[in-house]
């Protein structure tokens, strides 16, 4: 097929490049509601600004204030805060020039940031922020940078640092799907729409002003509040306790609040004066009971007046005591660890020692294990505590010590889940199960005493078609062959039985344990 070699009309090619370039237009065109998006945006962020520049302005106000009240402890954080507003003021001013030539480029001289008419313009922000030769972008750039470090350099909390630099930063930037990293300028206003260029400056602002509250709080929390704010003075007792037991000491504190280091009170305690210029009230405690004690602290002022603060108070003295415990229950068992608890109040459990009889008592941090030595002889428990120095022996508690309770014998087996469960007889049990057991276990599982006990020795009794019994003995605590043939021939629903099982616990007794009933399934 011959080439087709009809020349185009010059109308047809204006139709044709027409088309490309609508096209075109078509292809860089900015949604509406994009740009709407924005719009909205940035009348949200310009009332978010104007609550922040409120809330900057009350802290400044709280600065002046106290820097007016005590200038020798506040007007030096003032004066800092005046030149945070002074720097913070220049930046936001800067930006704020930047917003009216962007829109004024697009719209005219009469052009307003919070009024855009051409807000799809996509060549006002970069010919403003990029120009070469003159680029205001990479001098606001810089202008950040310097804000960001003059603020960092106020603030003490390294959380606040972060949160800072991370809102102020200026890095270079590596958009999706390209291999060069953008400048921070050129992110942010190259082929941007004007509404969006003014809108990301608008949020600029907002970081702004967030840098400056920050830095205003950190300098506001500076000034020792307690030559300025203190508006009333109250007496408090501060015991540290008010139980004591006799033979023990009575402490308490009793402080001004908010008092001035450089001129303490005179504190009276029942008409005496306290000699003790920390304010530490101690007696002995000699006999028990409660017991009230009242007094008031004079406090000297600068221009040679005073003036008094009643207080009052009271403490109780008891006799030793402690608390001795078993844990588990009102007895210990001979031959396994008992944990008990013991305590005694007032007392740290450093302080705190004890002693058993019929048996040893050991300790590991504030727990204690009681082990019997022999089955009906009662334990003693001897409890001493170190109080002010000197060990008094606070209680003595006695248990009896009674032998472990029988354990259950049980046929050990692994569920479906492969967890290992015990089956205790009554039930029907697979036979298959049956055959893979090695023999029976005791033990005592009741969630109080949870003892593993030695099976010695046991029997089983098969029943043959006639009812005679057929007993056969055990290979230890395992299943000897006999049994296990035996099993072989059991069918679904037959039973026997596991008798004159003898086991030894921990405690050295021998026992018999009562016989299982088991079911073939």
């Amino acid at each position: 097929m011959g080439a087709n070699n009809t020349r185009l009309s010059p109308r047809q090619k204006m139709i044709n490049l027409m088309y490309i370039v609508l096209t075109a237009m078509l292809a860089l065109n900015v949604s509406s509601d994009v740009l709407d998006g924005f719009t909205q945006v940035h009348d949200g962020l310009n009332r978010s600004n104007n609550n922040v520049a409120q809330r900057n302005e009350a802290l400044y106000s709280q600065l002046a204030a106290f820097a007016e009240q005590n200038p020798d402890k506040g007007l030096q954080w003032f004066e800092k805060a005046k030149e945070v507003r002074d720097v913070t003021g220049q930046i936001y001013s800067r930006v704020d020039s930047l917003k009216y030539a962007i829109v004024r480029k697009a719209d005219g001289n009469d052009g307003d940031p919070d009024n855009i008419i051409n807000r799809d313009d996509l060549e006002a922000a970069a010919v403003v922020m990029l120009a070469p030769g003159n680029s205001l972008g990479a001098k606001l750039r810089h202008n950040i940078d310097f804000y960001r470090e003059y603020i960092n350099q106020i603030m003490v909390d390294s959380l606040k640092r972060a949160s800072i630099a991370g809102a102020l930063s200026t890095d270079d930037t590596l958009k999706p799907g390209t291999l060069t990293a953008q400048t921070w300028e050129e992110s942010k206003f190259e082929q941007q729409p004007v509404v969006a260029a003014i809108t990301l400056l608008s949020k600029l602002q907002n970081d702004i002003l967030y840098a400056e509250g920050e830095a205003l709080s950190t300098l506001l929390s500076q000034v020792d509040a307690g030559d300025v704010r203190v508006n009333e003075l109250n007496a408090y007792v501060m015991p540290q306790s008010r139980l004591v037991m006799r033979g023990g000491k009575y402490s308490a504190n009793i402080v001004l609040a908010a008092v001035d280091t450089t001129a303490r009170p005179r504190i009276f305690i029942d008409g005496k004066v306290l000699d003790n210029e920390k304010g530490l009230y101690e007696l002995n405690a000699s006999s028990t009971g409660k017991f009230d004690y009242k007094g008031y602290l004079e406090v000297s002022h600068g221009d040679g007046t005073s003036t008094r603060h009643d207080f009052s108070s009271s403490y109780t003295v008891i006799e030793p005591m402690a608390t001795v415990s078993a844990t588990m229950m009102n007895v210990l068992y001979a031959g396994i660890d008992n944990p008990v608890g013991i305590s005694v109040p007032g007392v740290a459990m450093g302080d705190i020692s004890a002693t058993m009889t019929n048996g040893m008592l050991t300790r590991s941090g504030d727990h204690w294990v009681a082990r019997p030595s022999a089955v009906g002889k009662d334990a003693v428990v001897t409890v001493t505590a170190n109080m002010d120095g000197r060990n008094t022996t606070v209680a003595t508690t006695t248990f009896r010590v009674r032998k472990l309770p029988d354990p259950s014998p049980y046929i050990a087996f692994n569920d479906g889940k492969g967890n290992i469960d015990h089956y205790k007889g009554g039930r029907p049990f697979a036979k298959t199960l049956l055959l893979q057991a090695p023999g029976i276990e005791a033990a005592i599982d009741d969630g109080l005493i949870d003892t593993r006990f030695k099976v010695l020795s046991f029997e089983t009794v098969f029943f043959d078609s006639m009812g005679n019994a057929i007993p056969e003995v055990s290979d230890g605590s395992s299943f000897s062959t006999r049994q296990k043939q035996s099993f072989q021939r059991l069918s679904r629903g037959k039973r026997f039985y596991i008798s004159r099982i003898k086991a030894v616990g921990p405690d050295g007794i021998t026992r018999d344990l009562s016989p299982m009933e088991v079911i073939v399934n």
